[in-house]
């Protein structure tokens, strides 16, 4: 979903606008019941007693809206839930599971969904890029094949989306996301019986997953990795040269002189985000006017728009990817995966994008040389960028189910 070192920058900008128009909206009811005010106060000459009467009702007015405005939010949250799996006769599939779930994790309530059409599948744990952004539709839309020969759990991660006020900011960490990723899966092989599960992880996801099966290896059949981060700081800095290269070879001078001006990674303080978003959309864009990478780009709206998200999660949606890729991303400048997980103990597969610009490829090339691991291959997705299961995800699928058939 997004650029080598948060998710897709489009949710930036697309969040911009989808809180401005929130904004907007607010200040022109407040506006017009103001004018509206004036206007009749000034008609009837200023009588006090008007005054009063109509300020009263403006009062009650406001409440009003505000509390249909409550209802509205609360009644979409308690309504979200994640679409049935259907058969061919539009019926609910027998034996199917679609499940929007909240549940505990290490003492915070965090949101999951279970999508697959036999329990009796193995479970897939995708990883969403971030830290910070939530895909429950966007992988529920572009990998709905999966359903058939897998369990498909994907986590909103504490700072994001349904889960973003799970974990105060300043309890997350780098460890207490691989806590509760492992915290997770033991609850995931427990409900459904099962002896270990599938983890996928895309972008700061696959730095994630490798963490945890790093750690409990006991715990997972294999890790899958795409749109792969291998070390976060050195990522970034060739991004930011790349994307002023790219920006002067262009003409996008103004582009030029913003990157010149707040100068290279890594950055602190409140405007990390902001900062990295100034190279990571550009290369974005790059990526998405490339001729070679299929079904390049985003379905930004439509995915928040998706059912899985009440009014306040889809704001939450655009603040996990703001405000807590803020504060967590620091922390992952002195990562480097070549040195703290170069030997794995399960099966590692890397499928990579061959345009991929945000997750720089020969970092992940010079780590898949390095690893150690009982299996390992690097898939090549020729037509894709940082998404491959995006971009090319009828061979993501398949990938993927290839993958799970050398386990029987």
């Amino acid at each position: 979903m997004r650029t080598a070192a948060t998710v897709n920058p489009e949710l930036i900008f697309s969040g911009i606008i989808f809180l401005a128009l929130v904004l907007f909206l607010v200040m022109f009811i407040a506006v017009g019941l103001f004018t509206f005010f004036i206007w009749i106060f000034f008609r009837r000459k200023r009588n006090l007693t008007s005054l009063i009467l109509r300020l009263r009702r403006l009062g009650t007015w406001t409440v009003t809206l505000v509390i249909n405005l409550l209802i509205l939010i609360a009644l979409s949250q308690k309504m979200s839930y994640t679409p049935p799996i259907l058969d061919n006769s539009g019926k609910v599939l027998e034996g199917s599971i679609a499940e929007l779930s909240q549940i505990d994790i290490n003492g915070s309530k965090q949101w999951i969904t279970i999508r697959g059409n036999s329990t009796q599948k193995p479970i897939l744990l995708f990883l969403a890029g971030g830290p910070g952004g939530s895909q429950l539709a966007a992988t529920r839309i572009e990998l709905k094949e999966l359903e058939k020969h897998f369990i498909v759990v994907n986590w909103d991660q504490p700072g994001s989306g349904k889960s973003f006020n799970a974990v105060n900011k300043k309890e997350l960490t780098v460890q207490r996301y691989i806590n509760d990723g492992i915290e997770l899966t033991k609850y995931l092989e427990k409900r459904f019986n099962k002896d270990k599960v599938y983890v996928v992880g895309e972008s700061w996801g696959s730095a994630l997953g490798l963490f945890l099966v790093k750690e409990r290896p006991e715990l997972y059949y294999g890790f899958i990795g795409t749109g792969q981060m291998v070390n976060f700081l050195e990522t970034e800095k060739m991004d930011y040269e790349l994307a002023k290269k790219r920006a002067k070879e262009n003409g996008d001078l103004d582009v030029v002189e913003k990157l010149n001006k707040q100068g290279p990674p890594p950055y602190y303080g409140s405007d990390v985000t902001w900062k990295a978003a100034s190279y990571l959309m550009y290369l974005s864009n790059e990526m998405a006017r490339n001729p070679k990478i299929s079904n390049a780009g985003y379905n930004t709206f439509s995915e928040v728009g998706a059912p899985e998200y009440g009014i306040y999660d889809k704001i939450n949606y655009f603040r996990g990817v703001v405000t807590t890729f803020n504060h967590v991303y620091p922390q992952l400048y002195n990562k480097d995966l070549r040195n703290e997980a170069v030997k794995i103990d399960v099966p590692v597969h890397f499928l990579i994008g061959r345009h991929d610009i945000n997750a720089p490829t020969v970092l992940a090339e010079d780590y898949y040389n390095k690893l150690m691991a009982p299996f390992k291959e690097l898939v090549w997705f020729e037509h894709s960028g940082h998404d491959p299961w995006r971009n090319e995800s009828d061979k993501f699928v398949q990938s993927l189910i290839n993958i799970s058939l050398k386990n029987k």
